[in-house]
């Protein structure tokens, strides 16, 4: 019999404690490089202490507390105390600005606020004078010095510890209702300030549900989970966090994205959340170390892709394998496969759940055809996030799947995706305008992507509304779709259709430089530095021919006329990609606007 009902995490929590116990939950490294367990049992006490202090220190249910940290083992401690004592989590990217911080802060009323690293406190010092309510700091880093009104985790549980209240600590966690809001998530503001999407606890409980639902099979073994999308993100907390807790599964942190592939070979996950940008790399760096293999190994490796390819049907369909195909795929794995997976740390791989942006067919189809199962799916923020889902036993790469029980998906006003479900936020906090123009009449979210489903139900997603491209000549021209068959080029790492308001589509191109240096080598051409490179006339041809034969299938109107290739990758420390490493379009517009202009000369 569960101990609580499961109205919350927090009550998922408490009963899987009770299954599960001893059982490792999670691991993280430690400052020695090893990794570390943390039981059920152990996760357990923590929570209950830092409840405990919560209490104390006068948090009621239904106030927020800021969480402001990259992702570690503290998250989960403080999401779960938080919740635990009926209180909102408000969590801000680990990258965000003490002054975006503030806004977050104060927009939220949040009460308290917790932070990782020294780097977090002092964002949040540096605004504290500004707060109307500022409240305690904790964070989960030791200090050298003592500073007023900041307390560290550990001093904050040992005061938690000293002052139990069990009784008032289960009473909160019963008290909650499925009605009642779980978190408060603010959106990137492209056009403005950030807006609070507020997600209840049936939101989470309802999306961890309908994730389950579509193949409970999955979660029969010990997977184990590496986790590194941001946990600020409802894709890493539903899907990365939540699931994993709900299923009793292990969950590994690792150390950063930079640091992604070293942790995938210490951890050798079963499972892994991300957006298509990892994918991509590792498709990439791969097929840039092939570039410079010998001719002997690079005619096997094209062989062994042959073999994956025909081995699509089989695997998207979970069908087996049979007769000489059988032989051959075996030969292959032997050969090729089962090197590359175990050489990427990726031998265990048995799902890698892709979502918060468009993944390319081309890399789909090149885990998929080795054996790793890619299941795309689709969601936003507003959603907790997930819409639709590819099928672990039915898989059409270039589509996000059938939706998600309980949920209503249909093809509104100008092709726009829209839906009902128990998942579908509460609305934005203190901003009625903004949830009103979020529903149709009928009470269907309106996604802003535009999409059509197939025969069997399975969701395209064909663009973003706000991302259209309105040339000159009054076409509409969704720039996602041309991007995605652009990169499936072993030479465009990243790329930017640029082209609203002009006559003619043009692109800004940033080369996979490690496949481009291994050709020009081959075909020497001579270079000093990448600028040196990228103004090679040989290289420019190169370009052309990609782009010619990689957009050759779109009409005339969507031909890309000119480009521009930049010498370097963009990323979410030179302010190009979001947290969720998505495109800031707005941004990489004003940042190249001289290059831009450069394509577009005045008539």
């Amino acid at each position: 019999m569960a101990k609580f009902e499961e109205t919350s995490m927090a009550a998922v929590f408490q009963n899987r404690v009770e299954e599960y116990g001893n059982k490792a939950m999670e691991a993280y490294k430690n400052s020695e490089g090893k990794y570390v367990d943390i039981s059920w049992n152990e996760m357990n006490e923590m929570v209950h202490n830092l409840g405990y202090w919560l209490i104390s220190r006068g948090i009621k249910g239904g106030d927020k507390v800021a969480l402001f940290s990259p992702n570690r083992y503290e998250w989960h401690l403080a999401d779960l105390a938080i919740l635990s004592v009926g209180a909102v989590n408000v969590p801000i990217y680990a990258t965000n600005s003490a002054e975006e911080s503030r806004y977050i802060i104060e927009n939220s009323d949040s009460k308290l606020c917790f932070v990782a690293t020294k780097e977090h406190l002092d964002k949040i010092l540096a605004v504290k004078e500004s707060l109307s309510d500022p409240g305690d700091i904790v964070i989960f880093d030791e200090m050298d010095k003592d500073i007023p009104g900041v307390i560290t985790l550990k001093d904050a549980m040992a005061e938690g510890g000293k002052n139990l209240k069990k009784d008032e600590f289960d009473t909160r966690i019963k008290a909650i209702k499925l009605s009642d809001m779980a978190t408060i998530i603010y959106t990137s503001g492209t056009t403005g300030p950030p807006k609070g999407v507020m997600l209840s606890h049936d939101n989470f409980f309802s999306n961890c549900n309908q994730c389950y639902a579509v193949d409970p099979d999955v979660f029969v073994k010990d997977q184990v989970f590496l986790s590194f999308l941001p946990l600020a993100h409802s894709f890493e907390r539903t899907v990365g966090y939540y699931l994993p807790l709900f299923t009793g599964k292990k969950i590994v942190f690792a150390q950063d994205f930079a640091s992604i592939l070293d942790n995938f070979q210490e951890v050798r996950p079963t499972c892994i959340v991300s957006v298509p940008r990892l994918y991509e790399k590792i498709h990439a760096g791969i097929l840039a170390k092939l570039a410079g293999a010998p001719p002997v190994k690079k005619a096997l490796f094209n062989w062994a892709m042959g073999i994956a390819k025909k081995n699509l049907p089989y695997i998207c369909n979970d069908r087996p394998r049979k007769g000489l195909f059988a032989l051959q795929y075996n030969l292959a794995n032997k050969l090729i496969f089962t090197k590359l997976k175990d050489a990427l740390g990726m031998d265990q791989l048995e799902f890698a759940f892709s979502g918060g942006g468009p993944l390319s067919v081309s890399d789909a189809e090149f885990f998929l055809g080795m054996g790793i199962k890619v299941i795309e799916g689709f969601g936003l923020t507003e959603t907790t996030p997930v819409i639709n889902a590819n099928l672990p036993k039915k898989i059409k790469p270039g589509t996000v799947g059938p939706q998600v029980g309980d949920t209503e998906v249909k093809i509104g006003d100008e092709g726009e995706v829209i839906v009902k479900g128990p998942q579908v936020m509460m609305g934005y906090y203190k901003n009625e305008a903004a949830t009103k123009e979020a529903f149709t009449d009928d009470g269907f979210f309106r996604t802003g992507d535009i999409g059509e489903i197939d025969s069997d139900g399975f969701l395209k997603i064909t663009g973003r509304i706000k991302d259209l491209i309105i040339t000159s000549g009054g076409k509409n021209i969704s720039p996602q779709n041309i991007e995605n068959s652009l990169k499936a080029s072993n030479f465009i790492e990243q790329v930017a259709i640029i082209g609203d308001n002009r006559k003619f589509l043009s692109a800004l191109v940033v080369p996979a430089f490690a496949e481009l240096e291994a050709w020009a080598k081959q075909n020497d051409v001579s270079f000093t530095n990448r600028k040196d490179l990228i103004n090679n006339e040989k290289v420019r041809k190169l370009f052309e021919d990609e782009i010619a034969e990689n957009t050759k299938d779109y009409a005339r109107v969507e031909q890309i006329r000119k480009f521009a290739l930049l010498d370097n990758e963009w990323s979410q420390e030179t302010g190009e990609l979001t947290p969720t490493l998505k495109l800031k379009r707005r941004v990489v517009n004003q940042k190249f606007s001289n290059t831009i202009e450069d394509m577009y000369p005045k008539d």
